[in-house]
């Protein structure tokens, strides 16, 4: 049971709703909407952060164990394991859920002094492939900022936008917002 750590819970479109820390004894309690779905997302410093699904219910209590692993069980020899970071629909800002994945790697990268990253961005195939190359490349690039804007060296981090030719969900042209 982890004291201090930062519990937020997300609406069905990945919004946060509020964020509060855990008590003493590692919990945390939110009056929910009923018949509603939610994620539930925990992060403690020195501990890889997790999404945790709360399924509708038509009310009552629902429990939910989040069990979090030491950081260092998220970096490999050759990489740094995160959850996707997600974009907004024709956008490359960084959003709250993304901005919650890359403080993991801030803290990866702050434990890690010799560490270096190289970011790469995909977009699934709806759109041209230039559009798609050029977009990608600015979210390569908005992420590679945020982890500057948090005290990594610039030299420490690169980014490359690979549009839709290393595709993560091959849908060829019938993509969806999900």
């Amino acid at each position: 049971k982890l004291s201090g750590a930062r519990v937020a819970i997300l609406d069905e479109k990945n919004n946060i709703i509020s964020t509060k820390t855990t008590e003493a004894d590692g919990t945390v309690s939110y009056a929910v909407e009923c018949d509603k779905a939610y994620t539930i997302q925990v992060a403690k410093d020195g501990y890889e952060s997790n999404n945790f699904p709360v399924s509708k219910t038509k009310g009552g209590i629902v429990n939910i164990s989040a069990d979090l692993q030491p950081i260092e069980q998220i970096v490999t020899e050759k990489e740094v394991v995160l959850n996707d970071i997600y974009f907004e629909f024709d956008k490359s800002n960084i959003t709250q859920q993304g901005a919650f994945e890359l403080d993991k790697l801030v803290q990866a990268m702050t434990a890690y002094p010799n560490m270096v990253i190289m970011v790469k961005s995909h977009t699934d195939s709806r759109g041209s492939d230039k559009y798609n190359m050029n977009l990608s490349d600015r979210r390569a690039k908005s992420t590679v900022q945020y982890i500057i804007s948090k005290g990594i060296a610039k030299d420490r981090i690169s980014g490359k936008g690979y549009g839709e030719s290393e595709p993560k969900i091959n849908c060829g042209d019938n993509c969806t917002e999900e």
